[in-house]
């Protein structure tokens, strides 16, 4: 399955956000030409060296693309860099910082003057404007302003989110606006701007926290794994010292528990804890109580109760744990793709199956692709090595 084949997107790319966004697009059949700064490339090949050398971040993030280093302060860089999307860009995506690109002439004004089918997906902090379209902005900083670090942690402390979820999230929101764009041009024949914002994207995941504390209601507490306003829902010890991530839903659930986890059935009539928000609001008593009742057990034992009632539960894995999960093991979910350090495992696309073909090509060494790209677009060899020895590749 690859329905963007015959799609070319020229981007100009740094970190996560919009390398994760045009990587989902090649997983799909684009073509996706990623332009990087000679000497040095996307700075997140330097984030670490965990993957066999290479940056865990940018293994995940840049497979199946073509790299193109170019100075696109250089006259001759800059020319090649216009010649390439005015002749064979479909989208052109990117998030350098404020301004760059209005002042490299590569604005979506600029470019749809003379190419109107053109998309252009610009991802910023906050956006194309308002008082803080200038200011930079990295993942922690925009989990801070979405409000999301008031609301993550412990009652103590607050915490950031481990992933870097503001940037997947404006990925996300960047990747399916393309799609958009490009079903649209089907029907128009134009393209459009796209203008997406980290702290949008991040907001929009907010929603339920912010409504919970509509019209200055109190907002939802840290808890830690625990839930914020479901209870019990989270992280219990069982006897032998694990952790058991357990959750409920409904009355029906909380019943359940009493009766065949808990094996205390008067427990679902005590009023203390009748209502989910009753049993919230008790919850330092609730949790002794499910402590104690777990303390003479093993995890498997909890686990096995837990699931003959019909009670959500789940193991608090590792990173190495899930790298040998059996769900994803049976399921076939682990492919390889090719990287400058030789193979590495690769999660299939979630949605993705074997049969789908999803194109899952190598993780590009710097500058890759810098010759062979030129060439396509008529650069003779006389002429890459003269612009190669004036710095601007």
């Amino acid at each position: 399955m690859n329905p963007l084949k015959g799609i070319t997107v020229v981007t100009l790319e740094h970190a996560i956000a919009a390398p994760f966004a045009t990587r989902q697009l090649a997983d799909l059949g684009a073509r996706v030409i990623k332009i990087e700064r000679p000497g040095s490339g996307d700075f997140a090949r330097g984030y670490d060296e965990r993957v066999r050398g290479l940056a865990s971040h940018f293994v995940w993030t840049n497979r199946s693309k073509e790299s193109l280093t170019l100075d696109v302060k250089h006259p001759h860089a800059a020319q090649a860099l216009r010649r390439l999307i005015l002749e064979q860009a479909d989208v052109v995506v990117q998030n350098l910082a404020p301004g760059a690109t209005d002042r490299l002439g590569l604005s979506y004004a600029a470019l749809s003057a003379e190419k109107p089918e053109l998309i252009v997906c610009d991802i910023s902090g906050y956006g194309g404007d308002g008082p803080c379209r200038d200011k930079k902005a990295y993942d922690l900083l925009i989990q801070s302003e979405a409000g999301f670090v008031s609301v993550t942690g412990s009652e103590a402390e607050p915490a950031k989110a481990g992933p870097s979820i503001a940037d997947i999230a404006a990925g996300m929101y960047a990747y399916t606006n393309i799609l958009a764009a490009l079903l649209e041009r089907q029907q128009t024949g134009r393209g459009r701007h796209i203008d997406v914002s980290m702290l949008e994207s991040l907001v929009e995941w907010m929603n339920y926290p912010l409504y919970y504390a509509f019209e200055g209601s109190d907002p939802p507490a840290r808890t830690g794994a625990s839930h914020a306003t479901i209870y019990p829902y989270g992280p219990f010890p069982a006897g032998d010292g694990a952790t058991v991530m357990l959750g409920l839903q409904n009355e029906r659930e909380w019943v359940l528990f009493c009766e065949k986890v808990l094996l205390k059935p008067e427990l679902a009539r005590d009023p203390r804890f009748s209502t989910n928000s009753r049993r919230s609001a008790a919850r330092v008593e609730l949790r002794q109580i499910i402590v104690d009742s777990f303390n003479s057990l093993t995890t498997q034992q909890v686990v096995d109760r837990l699931d003959a009632a019909s009670i959500a539960n789940a193991r608090v894995n590792t990173m190495h744990d899930v790298w040998a999960h059996p769900q994803l093991k049976a399921r076939d979910r682990w492919t390889e793709v090719e990287t400058p350090a030789g193979n590495i495992p690769a999660l299939l696309p979630p949605g993705m199956s074997r049969r789908d073909t999803p194109r899952m090509q190598a993780v590009p060494a710097l500058g890759q692709h810098t010759e062979s790209i030129l060439t396509e677009l008529g650069y003779s060899a006389r002429q890459i090595c003269d612009i190669r020895d004036a710095g601007a590749i």
